[in-house]
């Protein structure tokens, strides 16, 4: 699980909810496979998912290291076959870890990336060379893990300790995954925290934070400061610690790990920065000064001021990774690795005859983010949200920091037994917002044909949908119009 929002895997596989969408999110088995990105997940696939699904969900991890660690040790450490550069925060990670792989993979290193939820298939959770892990190396690397998994669980068990969970397995999968491969080098993010978190066992050279917020608060502490100390965690000794622009508590903590750790660290705005960016047809233009060099008008692919910085984070973790940040980039390859980067979910136009976009804010930080970008990415004078939201984010922070770009709300929830009830989340939109502006739609299915209707009755061309607020509903509607197409 990552920082991002996250639905609860345990003893929900092969459910659905009353859209006939699967619950956790995958591909449907009626979805011709053409329409679903990377293909559609064959029964092998389907019965690793099981076994995973089977195991203590995401949303509640253990605070220990030990159980990934026997496992990956009993496996012959093949975490430590590879370099790693190692990614948390609170938001910005998947697309950070994305763009850092793909610039990686443009020097000609053959990569792995290890990133969380996934959308549409569990498979997009461990990538090789770009690419989500074919089903079969997939399927094969399980089969090969799982007897030491079932080993790791009985001696636990035999110590009175929870066996591993869901995370704690699918880390060692994608470990052993990366090993097999093998690759030259692994891109990994944090589920949740750093510290405690299972992917922590990795030895890392580089030690990568995008911006750190208030989120799980439950799991990692009620203030900004807690969470960066849990987070700082994923420091290794004389390592390079990249960050992105931290408020004061958190780059405090930052700093001290460095120093304890006796580690590099640069932090944007004063080791690298985004010096320019325009927009551009189809992403923006970039010109970044990282730690040894500037870039000029570097092609992204992403929309928003957010990716721009994102991107800024991942140029200086690559400098980092290849050259102790003591040698710049060759500008050609950087444009290379930069250009194909991609982040599915990420302010991402998936239909047309309305537009329909979505992104996966699903915290006030994110949501401020995505009431920037918007704007210039996909100008509108009407946009008309589709919002469901968990039930411990902070809904009236997310609502408030989109009240102003959003026309209407069409108010749904999120499949999943941890979504915030529609009624529920329909009262704090109306309190925000009034209720002139809201129309409550829990299913899915029908919150985004309303929502489609609005916009298409609106007095205004460039009339749009956007569908936000939880990465779970996210991954259905993308699944959803895979289902019928791509378009309508």
């Amino acid at each position: 699980m990552s920082d991002d929002d996250q639905y609860d895997q345990h003893d929900q596989h092969d459910r659905y909810d009353e859209d006939g969408i699967r619950i956790p999110v995958g591909p449907s088995a009626d979805a011709p496979v053409e329409a679903l990105p990377y293909g559609g997940d064959d029964d092998e696939v389907r019965r690793v998912e099981a076994a995973l699904y089977a195991r203590i969900g995401e949303q509640s991890p253990e605070h220990r290291l030990t159980a990934t660690r026997r496992a990956v040790e009993l496996l012959g450490d093949p975490h430590l076959a590879y370099p790693v550069i190692h990614l948390t925060g609170t938001n910005g990670k998947t697309s950070t870890a994305r763009m850092t792989e793909s610039i990686i993979r443009a020097h000609g290193l053959r990569t792995g990336l290890m990133t969380s939820p996934h959308l549409v298939s569990i498979r997009e959770r461990i990538v090789i060379d770009g690419q989500p892990i074919a089903a079969d190396r997939f399927v094969e690397n399980w089969d090969d893990i799982a007897p030491v998994l079932e080993m790791t669980d009985q001696e636990l068990t035999d110590k009175g300790e929870l066996p591993l969970t869901f995370f704690e397995a699918l880390t060692v999968l994608a470990l052993a995954c990366f090993a097999e491969a093998p690759v030259d080098v692994a891109v990994v993010e944090v589920g949740m925290g750093g510290e405690w978190d299972s992917t922590n066992v990795v030895q890392s050279q580089v030690s990568v934070f995008t911006p750190i917020a208030i989120d799980h608060a439950k799991q990692l502490g009620a203030t900004v400061a807690e969470i960066a100390r849990t987070k700082s965690g994923i420091v290794k000794p004389s390592s390079a610690v990249v960050s992105s622009r931290q408020v004061p508590e958190a780059l405090a903590e930052l700093e001290r790990a460095a120093e304890l750790t006796e580690s590099t660290l640069a932090v944007e705005g004063a080791g690298f920065s985004v010096v320019d960016v325009t927009p551009a047809v189809g992403g923006q233009l970039v010109t970044v000064q990282g730690i040894a060099g500037r870039y000029d008008d570097l092609f992204l692919p992403l929309f928003g001021r957010h990716q721009a910085e994102n991107a800024a984070v991942a140029i200086a973790a690559v400098e980092s990774f290849l050259g102790r940040g003591a040698q710049a980039l060759d500008e050609d390859v950087l444009s290379e690795g930069l250009a194909g980067a991609t982040s599915p979910g990420r302010l991402q136009p998936i239909a047309t005859e309305p537009t329909v976009v979505v992104d996966a804010a699903h915290n006030p930080h994110g949501a401020k983010a995505l009431a920037e970008a918007l704007p210039v990415a996909f100008p509108s004078e009407h946009v008309v949200g589709v919002v469901g939201i968990l039930a411990d984010k902070d809904a009236r922070g997310f609502v408030r920091a989109l009240k102003d770009t959003v026309a209407t709300f069409v108010v749904t929830q999120p499949p999943g037994e941890r979504a915030l009830d529609a009624d529920a989340f329909a009262r704090v939109v109306v309190d925000e917002v009034g209720g002139d502006r809201v129309v409550v739609e829990p299913t899915l299915t029908a919150a985004l044909q309303e929502a489609r209707d609005l916009a298409d009755e609106a007095d205004a061309e460039d009339a749009l949908v956007l569908v936000a607020g939880s990465i779970v509903m996210v991954g259905a509607v993308m699944d959803l119009v895979h289902r019928e197409g791509g378009t309508k």
